[in-house]
Formats: C-alpha cells, structure tokens, sequence
C-alpha cells in the first residue's frame, strides 16, 4: 500500500518521536549513571531453562556483570543455576515466585535478563519495569500483540529500559554487511529480493528426568497441564507461536533492517504436517512485500522441522550482487558479485571485504551443450568482520551500556513490537489462507 502525504507524515511524526523519546532516555541514563559507580550492575535472571542457561555464559563474560538472584518454577533449573553460578563466585538468592524476587531484591537490583516462555514475558517485564528495574527480553515479546504492547507502554510510562533479545542487531558482522556495505557503500546495489531460513531435522519431545517431574499442583500453579507441555511449550498455541516465531522472528527482524520499511503484505503455506501430537506448524513458507523508496522488494522466509537441509543463513540480493550470512560464519560469510557489476577492488583495498577468492572454474568438456542464459558465478568476496564472543554477548554488553552509559539500544521495545507484528502475522496468513495486509499504524504499539 502506497503511502498519501498524511500517513507518511504520521509515520514520520511517529518516528521522531520515537527518537526524540530514546534520545531522552539515553540523557536521562546517562546522568543516573554518573551518580553511582558504573562498573558493576546488578542482575536477576527470570528463567533459567536452556535459553536462560545461554544467556547466562554470556553474561559471565561481560566485566562487572554481577548475578544476585535466579528464578524458575522448576527446581531442576534452580539447582542447575544456581550451582553453575557459584562456580564463577556469584552466589544467588533462589525463588520459584517472580513476585517475590522482585519485592525482596528489587533495591539491589539494576536490571532483570527475563528468558521465560514468551507468554509469561510481558507478565515478568512490566512488573520489574514497575519496579524501577531495566529489563532485556528474550524475544519474541510475547504470542499476543496486546501483552507485547504492553511491554512498550509500560518501558514508556517507567523510563525503564526495554531491551528485545533480536540478537543479530548487535552483531558487528551484520552491522557492517547492512550498515556499510549496503547502506552506506551500496555494494551490492539496490536490494530487491532477500531469502532466510532456519530449518532443523526431525525430532522427538524434550523430555525430562522423572526424579525431577513437577507435580500437577504446581504445573496448574503456573498454568500448564502437564510436564510435556512445560518442556515443549512453543509448540502450544497458549505459551508460544510455534517455529515461525521462535526461529523465524530472528531472521525476520533483518529484512526491515535491510529495507528499513515495515512489510506491506504477507501470504504464507504451513501445517501440522508431521508431528501430530503439535498444535503448531511444523513446516511454514511465507512471501513478505515491502514497498520501499527504490521500488517493490520481495523477501522469502521458510522454517522447516522435518529437514536440516540448508540449516540457518540469510541473503539479501542485489542488483550488482549478494551478501550471504549467518550468525555462524562457516554457512554464511560473504558477497558475491554479479558479472556485469562494478570492480569490487577498490573496496577491498579499502578493507570493506577480502580479496576474492578463486572463481568457480568453468567447464572445458567438449561436446557438452551450455545453456547461454546461465553465467558462472563469480568467486566469494569474504566479509572482514568476525564476531569472536558468543553471539549473544555484544547484545547483553548494549544492553549494559545504555544502563551504564546512555548507549542508545539496538533493538529497543519499539522496534521488537514491529517484528512482533509482522511475524506473527505469518500465523494469521496461514490459518485463514488469505494474505494478510498491513497498515502504517499496525507496527505502532
């Protein structure tokens, strides 16, 4: 949908004052910070399954990053927590109640890492938002786009930081591959098309050591009906939004980096087509159009659970070339340049990219028919930035540098509310089998 004069000037309006109030609150953290030694923050995490276990490592990498409470409903993951972090010197306080750990630790707290399941994570979020405490988010924000506004209302109502764990905007390779060379350089050209996917093989439920079971009292405590569903809770419609939310938001998330325009429509094929004991796709293929300044642009997406094949990576193409990546170098660590596009010397020599590699040898076979139409390609220019921390760590270190320092986020509540939207829509599209339209002001929370 095109925009007229006034809804473009409403998006702008909204955008600056967007800005404006981020702008705001790195001023405002920043002083706050000045007041007290900035060295050490204070954390809290709130769920400590096999995300919050990742998170965590990474956070024990970070200088002056101090846990001083944990909690879970399960006390298999209290215990494993808790005596993982002693054996880094960081001696945590254990709850099973969220609640309780916000009123007895809330003034020894700076922040709260909250890896729950992502129905529970506007819950945790507001109340420790309310409670003075900045908070990062696993993503998504939550499988409902009232709670995921919430959260956004609430960071703007506190003055609380809100960080959303969309990692890759953090990640200097992806940084420099979109910010430099696409946006700044325009080394691939105008950018019309772009392909993701994170595919898995098949496999079973997790499972669990039945020495370790919750008993039913507590499982309907907390809401669930069973230790399957607290083990497997994105394949149920009450906790998460199945594969396409929690692999597909990730990826997602950078094509309106890329475009740096919300999609216009989406159309999508997925089904329960092999577990059937799932309430969720398994296998989901969707098209996404974004009407940009430079023209319709296409992306494709797919999340398959039934094949690893191509495992995870992006590529966003262009006219005079391709940048293939993933947050694991080895699927995905270079551009490769059309036959007809400029020479990509000159930025080489600029230490944008490496030198190319050598080129795919064409075929010498005599008598064999070449379709005209088909043109080598050309040899793989690698990218020159590696992450060398664990992937999630530069998002957690920005996360801490806007509470320490005013740094503004990466991926504040805002900007994961508009990937919340355009991602769980993929769910709509599915199930009515019809293509799903977007307003300007539905990536407004």
């Amino acid at each position: 949908m095109e925009l007229n004069r006034t809804q473009f000037m409403q998006t702008a309006a909204a955008a600056g004052t967007l800005l404006a109030t981020t702008k705001a609150r790195a001023v405002e953290n920043a002083k706050l910070a000045a007041k007290k030694n900035p060295d050490q923050l204070n954390i809290a995490l709130i769920g400590a399954g096999a995300q919050g276990r990742i998170l965590t490592e990474s956070c024990l990498k970070i200088p002056g990053i101090r846990f001083i409470a944990i909690c879970d409903i399960w006390d298999y993951s209290q215990r494993y927590s808790q005596r993982y972090l002693k054996k880094y010197g960081h001696e945590v306080n254990v709850y099973e109640d969220y609640q309780e750990l916000i009123a007895t630790e809330k003034d020894k707290l700076d922040a709260v890492v909250i890896a729950s399941p992502d129905w529970m994570h506007a819950e945790h979020a507001n109340a420790c938002m309310n409670a003075g405490l900045h908070v990062y988010s696993e993503k998504e924000m939550s499988n409902s786009l009232e709670k995921a506004a919430s959260m956004v209302h609430t960071a703007a109502a506190t003055g609380q930081l809100l960080q959303i764990g969309h990692q890759r905007r953090s990640n200097p390779r992806y940084i420099h591959a979109i910010e430099k060379l696409i946006h700044e350089v325009g080394l691939i050209g105008t950018v019309t098309n772009a392909t993701a996917q994170w595919n898995r093989a098949k496999t079973e439920d997790l499972g669990w050591p039945k020495k370790y079971e919750m008993g039913a009292d507590t499982l309907a405590k907390y809401g669930y009906n069973s230790m399957t569903e607290f083990r497997n809770w994105r394949w149920y419609k009450k906790y998460g939004g199945g594969p396409i939310v929690d692999l597909g938001s990730h990826q997602i998330d950078l094509f309106e980096w890329i475009w740096g325009v919300n999609p216009k429509s989406v159309i999508a094929s997925g089904g329960v087509d092999y577990y059937p004991n799932h309430e969720w796709y398994d296998n989901v293929m969707c098209i996404y159009e974004y009407d940009t300044p430079d023209g319709m642009a296409r992306a494709y997406y797919e999340t398959l659970t039934t094949t690893g094949h191509r495992g995870f990576s992006e590529a966003f193409r262009g006219v005079n070339g391709t940048i293939e990546i993933a947050e694991v170098p080895q699927r995905g660590n270079s551009a490769l340049r059309e036959a007809h596009a400029p020479d990509w010397q000159p930025y080489a020599e600029k230490g944008l990219i490496n030198s190319v590699a050598a080129p795919i040898a064409k075929t010498t076979t005599k008598n064999v028919a070449v379709d005209v139409r088909v043109t080598a390609e050309a040899g793989a220019w690698p990218l020159p930035v590696e992450l060398t921390k664990p992937a999630h760590q530069p998002h957690l270190e920005n996360f801490f540098n806007a509470i320490r320092y005013g740094t503004p986020l990466n991926c504040p509540g805002e900007k994961g509310y508009e990937t919340a939207v355009a991602v769980l829509a993929v769910n709509r599209a599915v199930a009515s089998g019809q293509r799903i339209e977007f307003n300007p002001s539905d990536f407004h929370a």
